[in-house]
């Protein structure tokens, strides 16, 4: 790009930082020093490098994607929360509110996470321990309890079972009397993923994917601010993937989701900006940096040429990090606070839009009330102290940075061709591919490949190798974690760490045969047969599960009637 256009786009760049609105703070150096609120090439000169960067706020979004950067709305500050019942759940919720958390974030327990009932042989044992138990709406009901649905963003970490929750979300908000219409948060539903790496289906995939669409056209008509899609390549990387398998992966699962949009007849511009991402925040800080800089780019450019989104809103690709928790350790667990402050900061050099931190007793149970506030606080010291939100992307133009943006992403898109190709596209343009596949209503040429991917085994055969070579690396000393494969010696104590008592598990199986015996049984069994119905025509879903919801129909007897259905989902055995 040469000087005339760079200083033409520092032009416009400035008009539209202008007319935004800033936050009310000082965007100065602790010494007081003046900083511009984006740094590009010096003027007159040239820079063949502008044309992929780009400017804040301006395709293809390499930058951010406001003009402002974090002077305009810092990163919401959202930590992943639950564990026991829900009212130890929303103690904890009304905790982290009070102490400077922007959003909620929920984390569900096991039997919850695979549409189980607690009090289901499956679930013995499990109730509680990794996350919140959720039987029905009148857990939703005491989980917000003293929390206005209205008032707070809700993100819900769940796939599987992620529409019959989201109808009781739903639920819980009109007994609180809040408008449905106004709810903002993020559903994950994302059940490519779970085939990829998570493990938690409940159906084959095709019964998931009607879900999901039938999902993204009732929030687009009836919820339009409400995320009901957050694709995560958190437990892609988490399973052992290198950073450029999560992005590839991460963002081939985004592009599915758009074609199955598509092949609904809905309207991208429409029901793109509803889809959001979750990304995960690994401990080497410039491979992170890239990789999110690297994925509002590839976004941006195949939304707009692939799937033919004209506004921006629609090429946004707006995401959530999570610290790593595979890179903490038992082994001397406060060094786990220095990873997380790491990951943290690569997460918000690399412009994320809300971020968790995890605590550092994660790897031994779950986080402690101290350990929590830890690990918020690491968020307010790098938002108030450090002056990382003065400067929209402060790494863009380092020669380093941008090299590792070029080429995640150029092993990114080799990627995504492996993917077409499992799908039969081989050398074939993925957009007229996409275009007439949506004129049919039909599946699209990257949802073939990540269907043929998922039976074929192939995603995992690509993690199970990444993992396997870093194991070899760690054996060989060729990478080193601290405190395990090197400087083992230690004076740190054993830490005391949140223990979930067997009474949980009792007492939620106890409110459950209460809760049974005093709704109207009679129209739970009518509820849950109009879900049957449903599933067997082409009517949208979301209607009928909801008014199961309404009815007090547990999370188990909902998805239990659909696995009648549509059967469960077994993954082939590797060869």
């Amino acid at each position: 790009m040469d000087a005339e256009e760079i200083a033409e786009g520092r032009e416009r760049w400035a008009k539209r930082y202008a007319s935004a609105a800033k936050r009310d703070a000082d965007f100065t150096t602790l010494s007081g020093l003046e900083v511009e609120p984006v740094y590009g090439p010096p003027e007159d000169a040239a820079d063949p490098r502008m044309e992929r960067i780009g400017w804040p706020g301006e395709f293809p979004f390499t930058r951010g994607l406001y003009p402002t950067g974090y002077r305009g709305r810092a990163w919401t500050i959202r930590q992943f929360s639950g564990f026991g019942n829900a009212e130890q759940t929303n103690a904890r919720y009304k905790m982290l509110l009070g102490a400077g958390g922007g959003g909620l974030s929920v984390a569900f327990d096991m039997p919850t996470l695979m549409g189980r009932d607690s009090d289901e042989p499956a679930s013995l044992g499990e109730v509680g321990h990794c996350g919140v138990a959720v039987d029905s709406t009148a857990d939703m009901d005491r989980l917000f309890d003293g929390i206005d649905l209205g008032a707070v963003t809700t993100s819900m970490t769940i796939s599987g079972p992620a529409v019959p929750i989201f109808c009781m979300y739903l639920a819980a908000a009109e007994r609180q009397g809040v408008d449905i219409a106004a709810l903002d948060g993020t559903l994950q539903t994302d059940i490519h993923k779970e085939y990829i790496a998570q493990k938690e289906w409940l159906f084959p995939p095709e019964p998931h994917l009607r879900l999901i669409g039938d999902l993204m056209a009732y929030c687009a008509e009836r919820i339009p601010r409400y995320k009901p899609l957050s694709v995560s390549g958190y437990h892609i990387r988490e399973a052992g993937s290198t950073a450029a398998q999560e992005l590839a992966f991460t963002l081939a699962d985004g592009f599915s989701y758009v074609e199955l949009g598509l092949s609904r007849g809905l309207d991208v511009d429409a029901f793109a900006p509803g889809l959001s991402f979750f990304f995960d925040a690994h401990i080497d800080f410039f491979e992170e940096v890239a990789k999110f800089r690297a994925a509002r780019r590839i976004w941006a450019r195949w939304l707009r040429d692939v799937y033919g989104a004209r506004t921006d809103r629609a090429q946004w690709l707006r995401f959530h990090t999570q610290t790593a928790g595979v890179s903490l350790t038992a082994q001397q667990p406060y060094n786990n606070v220095v990873r997380t402050a790491v990951e943290a900061l690569a997460a918000v050099m690399g412009g994320t839009n809300s971020l968790h931190t995890n605590a550092l007793d994660e790897t031994l149970a779950l986080p402690t009330d101290q350990s929590a506030e830890i690990a918020l606080r690491t968020q307010a010291v790098l938002r108030e102290e450090t002056g990382v939100t003065s400067v929209a992307d402060p790494l863009g133009g380092s020669w380093y940075v941008e090299a590792l943006t070029d080429k995640i992403e150029a092993e990114a898109e080799e990627l995504f061709l492996q993917i077409l190709a499992l799908g039969g596209e081989s050398g074939a343009d993925p957009a007229a591919v996409a275009r007439e596949a949506a004129g049919r209503h039909a599946i699209g040429p990257v949802t073939s490949g990540i269907l043929r991917g998922i039976e074929d085994g192939w995603f995992n055969a690509q993690i199970a190798e990444a993992a396997f070579t870093y194991q070899r690396q760690l054996e060989d000393g060729t990478k080193h974690i601290v405190g395990v494969t090197k400087l083992n010696e230690t004076v740190t104590p054993d830490l005391e760490i949140l223990r979930i008592s067997g009474e949980v598990e009792q007492g939620q199986r106890a409110v459950l045969a209460e809760r049974r015996a005093g709704r109207d049984n009679a129209a739970v069994e009518r509820a849950l047969a109009e879900i049957v119905t449903a599933a067997r025509g082409t009517a949208n879903m979301i209607e009928p599960i909801l008014a199961a919801a309404r009815a007090e129909a547990t999370l188990g007897e909902i998805c239990g009637a659909l696995r009648e259905e549509w059967g469960e989902y077994r993954e082939n055995a590797a060869i």
